[in-house]
Formats: structure tokens, sequence, C-alpha cells
């Protein structure tokens, strides 16, 4: 990792001293403040507020207890978890993670990232994020219904659509938040829908909501290309993961001209050097809950990987959609000796601090995911528009609302590293013009 400033220095070892053992978060932390030391240096008003210092610490963090009966009848205890980390923009926005995964400084490193992200999609809302170690993979319908109900039935108590609003996440889809908002409103005797965002186009949901991350990256990349004179004319694409996120930007990547030529699963990946049939995924993730294999198994020209990791796989853009830290080094040096020009991420960090900063060496230009990775949430906020007016928009308007967005990221990012001295970096851009948004919000607010 680069070397922090004195004073950065200080506050990332008083973030290590107070939350010990939580790797992602530390991980997190440090690449945000490692960009901050011409912030501080132009902006000392933050550091006599300790501006740096509270943003570091969630303002709320709470931990219970799940206890839900499975088909056989037996009794069994999961973690559930939500970190409301910052609202000095609006109500903490994040989604819910169920994944066996899940602790505490994963919730943190997913919370602390949501306020830059939020932040930086010009929408009024703060960071959180939370989820349980619940794992809904081979789970009855019956007994995901059952354990949402048992979660929601803690969780309704600190949420609100001005308080908290989540939305989805890993292991949480459409199903499981029609779950989650049915038990919101069975408890609470009241149709609340902004209170949950992802919901179902006939309850409250918003046009392009499943597709918004994926589609969000893609626009993003979109825009870096332009910045040349390029498109996607013609550009090989790699993607990591074949959920909701990976799906949508295959769709989108093919929209645009380009060729998504592999993706994945935890089980390995598929190359389709034809390009990846995406009716075909979507029937094998999204109906049948398959594996991957399966789609090679049912295309002739497809080859089937049992393999750790996408990255092996020539490409001109690489997106890594699955999961953080998914991108290390090696897979980096290997990217880079294929050609790749581009990496945007389209989860929450899936690239290792190696593996970025063997990227910068090569000019390889890279898409932290709080920009990349932001067309979700952002289309979250417009649901949550949508609700509060009673209003319902077409799925055009509001993609081109999701585009308008993107590309106002994008520039912000590059204009920001241009002020900041830092030109072309995404990453300074992008954690500079977050944070400087929150702590001039957080000033404005006094010390609370």
């Amino acid at each position: 990792m680069p070397v922090l400033g004195e004073k950065l220095y200080d506050i990332y070892d008083e973030v290590l001293r107070r939350n010990p053992g939580e790797t992602e978060f530390h991980q997190a932390v440090h690449e945000v403040l490692d960009s901050l030391g011409p912030v501080v240096a132009k902006h000392p008003q933050y550091a006599d507020a300790a501006v740096i210092q509270r943003l570091c610490e969630p303002e709320r963090q709470i931990i219970f207890r799940v206890p839900w009966v499975d088909d056989a009848g037996r009794v069994n205890i999961n973690r559930g978890f939500r970190v409301e980390f910052n609202s000095a923009l609006g109500p903490y926005k994040g989604g819910l993670r169920f994944h066996p995964s899940v602790y505490l400084g994963i919730v943190k490193f997913l919370g602390f990232e949501q306020i830059f992200k939020n932040a930086l999609t010009g929408m009024p809302i703060g960071g959180g994020k939370g989820g349980s170690d619940f794992d809904p993979k081979g789970r009855s319908d019956g007994e995901v219904m059952r354990f949402c109900q048992s979660f929601m039935t803690e969780l309704y108590r600190h949420i609100g659509e001005y308080t908290d609003v989540p939305a989805g996440d890993i292991g949480v889809g459409g199903r499981e938040i029609g779950y989650l908002f049915g038990q919101y409103k069975r408890i609470t005797n009241r149709y609340e829908s902004g209170v949950l965002t992802g919901k179902g186009l006939a309850w409250g949901g918003s046009q392009v909501r499943t597709e918004a991350t994926g589609y969000g990256t893609v626009y993003f990349v979109d825009e870096m290309l332009k910045t040349d004179g390029r498109s996607f004319d013609g550009k090989r694409v790699v993607v990591s993961g074949s959920g909701n996120v990976a799906i949508y930007a295959i769709e989108k990547v093919h929209q645009l001209g380009g060729a998504v030529v592999a993706c994945s699963d935890s089980s390995g990946y598929v190359v389709d050097d034809k390009g990846i049939d995406l009716d075909l995924l979507k029937e094998i993730k999204q109906v049948r809950r398959g594996r991957i294999q399966e789609y090679a198994e049912a295309r002739d020209d497809a080859q089937f990987v049992s393999a750790r990791t996408v990255w092996g796989v020539h490409c001109d853009i690489a997106l890594p959609s699955a999961t953080q830290n998914e991108l290390n080094g090696a897979d980096a040096l290997t990217l880079i000796k294929n050609g790749c020009q581009i990496v945007a991420e389209g989860a929450n960090m899936p690239t290792t601090p190696d593996a970025v900063k063997l990227f910068a060496e090569a000019g390889v230009r890279f898409a932290p995911g709080k920009a990349a990775n932001a067309g979700g949430v952002a289309t979250s906020a417009l649901e949550m528009q949508q609700n509060a007016s009673r209003d319902s928009w077409t799925f055009e308007h509001t993609e081109e609302r999701l585009a308008h967005i993107m590309r106002g990221i994008h520039d912000r990012c590059l204009q920001t590293a241009d002020e900041y001295g830092t030109p072309g970096s995404y990453i300074a851009g992008a954690n500079i013009a977050g944070f400087t948004q929150v702590a001039e919000a957080m000033l404005a607010l006094g010390v609370i």
C-alpha cells in the first residue's frame, strides 16, 4: 500500500486499533485516506473538525439474532447486521447481503464505500449496509420466506423512508425483497413503499432497477472510451460473475457494439468466442438458478473451465462484477500481458490493492466501484423519488436518468482529479469528490 501522510497515518492506525480483524474495512479506509492528503492540505477545517475520524466511525451498528425454522422443522440461528454509517446527506441507503461470508467487517467495508458512492450520485442519500451470514442458495422458497420474516422482525424498528432504506445485494433479489417488505407491512400496518428499494414493478418498484448496476458500469466505461474518441465497437470484454450485475453488463455491452466472451460463477467460467448468448444465460441463472457449466453443455461453441478466475481470457476490457478482492496481483499481470486496456469495477472493491497498483504502473485505466458501480444505488434513489410522489416512470425515461447520472459521475471524477493534481486518476477523483461533498455537509450540521 502507498505510504499515507503522517496525520492520515495516525487516523488509519486508530481505525486499526478500534476495529481489529476487520481486514476488508481496513482496506476500504486505506484506499480513501490515500487520496486525501491534498484535500487536508487545502482544507484544514476538515482536520480541525475531525471530519475524517467521524467518517470512519459508524453512527450506529446493529447486530441481532435471526432464528428461523427450516423445512425439516429444525431451528436455525443466523446473525443479522445493519451498519448505519453516515446520514449527513440523507437517510442511510445501502443493500442487504445474504451470504455465509458476511460478518461485521464486510458490512462495515460495504457501508463505508456506500457513503462516497451515494454522494457521487448527487442524490440526497447517506451511506449504510446490512445483511446476514444466511445462505439462500439451495433453500426452498418457504425457508427463505421464514428467514426473511424473522430478519425483518428485528430490522423493522431501525428503518424507514426518512431513516434508513435498505435494498438488495448478493443473495438478496426480488424474492427476498418481497418477503422482507411483506413482513415490514405486516408488523407496521403501513404500506410505506419508500422503506425498501428493488421492489417488484407491480408494487412500487422502478423500471431499470434490476438492470441498473450492470448498465451503469457499462455507461461509465463508455464515457472512459469517449475521452479517447473510442467506443465499444469491436471490443472484446470479459465479465466476472453471472448474477444481475454481470448479466445486465453483458446486455448493455452487446447493445453498444462490444462482445462479452466470458463470464463466471463460483464453480468456474465459460468462454464463448462468438459472444455470450444472453437469453441462454438468463434462462440458466435467473429461471433455473443453475450453474454456469450448464451454459457450455447447451452451447456447442462454448467451453467450461473449472478455475478460480476468469482473468486468463484475452480481453480489451475487464469488468470484475462478482465480489470483493476477486482480482489479485497475479490476475492483473495476466490481464496486462494480454493487452487489457480498461478495468472497471462492477462490484464493491473486487480488485486488491496490489492489482490496482500494477494497473496504474502499466497505464491500464481503472475505474473504482464507488464510481463505476454507482448505477444501482442511483436508480434506487430514483425509485425512492417515484414512491414519494406516487409516480411511475417509463423504462426509457428511467434509463436516460441513469445514463445522465453515470455521465455526471464520470466527468466529476476527472474534473476533481485534475483539480487536486492527479489528472486521469478515477480513484483519486472518486474518493475526493465523494469525501468533500459529505465533509461539507458534516461541517454544516455541526458536531453530531
